[in-house]
């Protein structure tokens, strides 16, 4: 027997112990928060002995513990400090992903996830349409911050220093003749838009394309990014808008819980 031979059966018995005792934490559920040896011994189909030894490795590494009144043993420590790591390791695009990719899909039209860095607006994300019909806006795509859905939702709750600083700067070129190009006229639609909660806009980035915004607040409850539906107008039209209106909020509002609750 070569020595990798003789290696063989102590890394098979390596993974072997690893799947047991993943299997064992994987019997936690919402509905069974405390289980037993007996409940193991079931579980794995191995000898009492056996059962208890995978135990007692994962109550020394902390990842369960025994309950109350020695009724069985629960999920320990350890794990809720991973998933604190795990969710503190989580950005915006995976908050979002699968919400706005849900979107998508209920709607039947195509979902940007974007943000604002100074005087442009960034497409962190697309969540295409189930539809043959495609648009043009790709993931890192740069998009005006005075035109569209999208750039509107992620420019109106800018602190009021901020805002006059990126009027000031940013070059206010009509894309279309939807397309607001003067500063005051942008202060206005701004104002609207916070006190209704979302924007709709036609036409401003693309002709006859429509798009429905909403933002997204991050955990300082300030607004960090926005979920834009985009579709032509014949699909969205203006018997659509407030159903469609309700999801893209009720979405971004989604999203925002979720980053408030990984936060937690």
């Amino acid at each position: 027997m070569t020595r990798e031979d003789r290696s063989t059966p102590a890394y098979r018995e390596r993974n072997s112990t690893a799947d047991r005792a993943l299997e064992i934490l994987g019997m936690f559920t919402e509905d069974r928060q405390v289980i037993t040896g007996a409940d193991v011994v079931d579980q794995l189909q191995v000898v009492k002995s056996t059962a208890y030894r995978y135990i007692q490795s994962l109550q020394s590494y902390g990842l369960i513990e025994e309950a109350p009144a020695r009724s069985g043993f629960r999920l320990g420590p350890r794990v809720f400090e991973l998933a604190r790591i795990a969710r503190h390791g989580l950005g915006l695009s995976e908050v979002a992903e699968p919400v706005l990719r849900t979107l998508a899909g209920d709607l039947q039209e195509t979902v940007l996830l974007t943000r604002r860095s100074g005087t442009q607006v960034i497409c962190v994300e697309r969540y295409e349409s189930p539809t043959p019909i495609r648009l043009s806006y790709e993931r890192g795509q740069v998009l005006p911050v005075n035109a569209g859905a999208s750039a509107l939702v992620s420019l109106a709750w800018a602190p009021e220093k901020e805002l006059e600083r990126v009027l000031a700067e940013a070059q206010l070129t009509p894309l279309t003749e939807r397309s607001t190009a003067d500063a005051e006229q942008l202060r206005k639609r701004l104002a609207t838009i916070r006190e209704q909660g979302y924007v709709v806009t036609r036409g401003e980035v693309d002709e006859f394309v429509v798009g429905v915004a909403a933002p997204i607040i991050g955990t300082n409850g300030a607004v960090i990014a926005g979920a834009t539906a985009v579709g032509l107008e014949q699909r969205l039209s203006d018997e659509r808008l407030p159903e469609v209106v309700e999801q893209v909020r009720a979405a971004a509002e989604n999203v925002s819980r979720r980053l408030r609750e990984l936060a937690s």
